[in-house]
């Protein structure tokens, strides 16, 4: 299967279980560097079968705290299913952009349905390569919906598309540099 990764650094919390397995497949880097937000990935870069969604996110370290957040709110196993998904995954930077406190306030027990809604509002449940990214708004998981915007780079929201069509076995990965929070998710509330 192609690896596909373009652009710089993001969502490097985005997605998945550190504990999963899986770490033995190579996903690029998403600080590297691309041309457009659909390069290839160098022609160098061995082509292995991809893993599900958190092992690929597993096996990259730019993403070991969405990777956290994935396992404590227990969607590894869902994120690891058939699919096909798409995840908008933030990179560790992006998750610390976020106030103080309140990613330590996310990956407490009591707090686990605030930070489901915000992970599920990361994914699309469906397969949306960066070739058919189209504007508009569009239903995620979660239930609600992220405004696309294409004019000057993809956004989601206000988050900027740094990398995209990290390739797996049950759908693809865009990386973004901030953490997408649902409307209906106090942050500030979790710190209080």
């Amino acid at each position: 299967m192609n690896l596909k990764l373009a652009a710089a650094g993001s969502l490097a919390a985005v997605l998945f279980l550190a504990g999963c397995g899986g770490g033995d497949d190579e996903a690029t880097s998403p600080t590297t560097p691309a041309a457009s937000p659909t390069a290839e990935a160098s022609p160098e870069a061995p082509m292995t079968e991809a893993g599900t969604i958190v092992e690929v996110a597993a096996g990259n370290p730019d993403f070991s705290t969405l990777v956290a957040a994935v396992e404590a709110a227990g969607l590894a196993e869902t994120l690891s299913g058939e699919g096909p998904f798409t995840v908008f995954a933030p990179t560790n930077a992006a998750f610390e952009a976020l106030p103080e406190g309140v990613l330590d306030a996310l990956l407490l027990p009591e707090n686990k349905d605030a930070l489901t809604s915000i992970l599920t509002y990361h994914v699309l449940p469906a397969e949306v390569m960066a070739a058919d990214v189209t504007a508009g708004d569009v239903a995620t998981v979660e239930g609600s919906t992220i405004t696309i915007t294409t004019d000057d780079g993809v956004k989601v929201n206000d988050a900027t598309v740094t990398a995209t069509d990290v390739d797996a076995s049950n759908g693809v990965i865009h990386v973004i540099d901030a953490v997408l929070v649902p409307e209906g998710v106090d942050v500030a509330a979790l710190t209080s």
